[in-house]
């Protein structure tokens, strides 16, 4: 079996191909970056060489797809109009923006829909993806896997196969399960994750899931507060882990690290994820 594909979120301050090099340094072959301010609206200017730099040590250093994370702020299913129509115009300059790194993935919180209800909600985000998508697009939009705190949608599998029920473009669609987030919602990701897994082909098919935000919980299962720990410190504990970097389903997926910690943390959680799937490969 080939080594696990694990990074982490790396800033953008430095450019392009400073995340490439950052996440060599630390031992991942992936990472995740934010395609704009995250609790804002300004996106940096691309450059050009920068980008291709990038590629140049995403190709050398065999890395598998990137996972960029649209910005916090963007709620597609908001009450109100601006917040909106800012979603849907972010959403499709970050999915041209995108085009220039092609083949990666691009993945978004759904959204809440702010006492509208679940219908309308879904409605709104499957209206905004609708607009968003393009044919011929080199780019996988992801729908993360939501805790279910406050008016939250994609609490549960359920709903997120509604929304991709409703994309004309789904082919373009996909899903990134986080660990925290499922935990949170009320999945027992840590005591049956073949049974979660099972839940999900059923709802959506395995064949949507496409990456991974891998994070401890700081709370209990079906607690809908969505609060990540450091691996192997949190309710999940590390053994749940352990079977998210052998399972067979899981540990070929891009995993992305969202734990509370610097970049020497990540070094040692990226480590200690590797050396759980290699001895186990041996």
């Amino acid at each position: 079996m080939a080594d696990i594909c694990i990074g982490c979120h790396l800033s953008t301050s430095d450019g392009y191909a400073a995340m490439g090099r950052r996440a060599v340094e630390i031992g991942a072959n992936t990472f995740a970056f934010f395609t704009r301010n995250p609790r804002g609206g300004n996106a940096k200017p691309l450059d050009p060489d920068d980008v291709a730099e990038l590629r140049r040590i995403m190709g050398e250093k065999d890395f598998g797809p990137l996972v960029a994370h649209a910005p916090y702020t963007m709620n597609l299913c908001s009450s109100t109009e601006r917040t909106v129509e800012f979603a849907r115009t972010a959403m499709a300059d970050d999915l041209r923006r995108m085009e220039e790194l092609p083949g990666n993935y691009y993945n978004f919180h759904p959204g809440s829909h702010v006492k509208q209800g679940v219908d309308r909600g879904i409605e709104l985000i499957c209206e905004g993806l609708n607009q968003a998508l393009f044919e011929g697009q080199h780019t996988t939009v992801l729908l993360e896997t939501m805790a279910g705190k406050g008016t939250e949608v994609g609490r549960s599998f359920e709903e997120l196969a509604r929304i991709l029920d409703g994309v004309r473009l789904d082919s373009y669609m996909g899903v990134c399960l986080d660990t925290c987030h499922v935990n949170d919602a009320g999945y027992d990701v840590a005591g049956d994750l073949d049974g979660v897994l099972d839940e999900f082909d059923r709802v959506i098919g395995l064949d949507r899931l496409k990456a991974l935000h891998v994070n401890d919980s700081k709370n209990p299962c079906g607690s809908h507060k969505d609060r990540h720990e450091k691996i192997g410190e949190g309710t999940l504990g590390l053994d749940a882990f352990r079977a998210v970097v052998t399972n067979p389903r899981t540990r070929t997926l891009p995993m992305i690290l969202e734990t509370p910690n610097d970049l020497a943390g990540y070094k040692k959680e990226i480590s200690l994820l590797r050396g759980i799937a290699a001895s186990v490969e041996a």
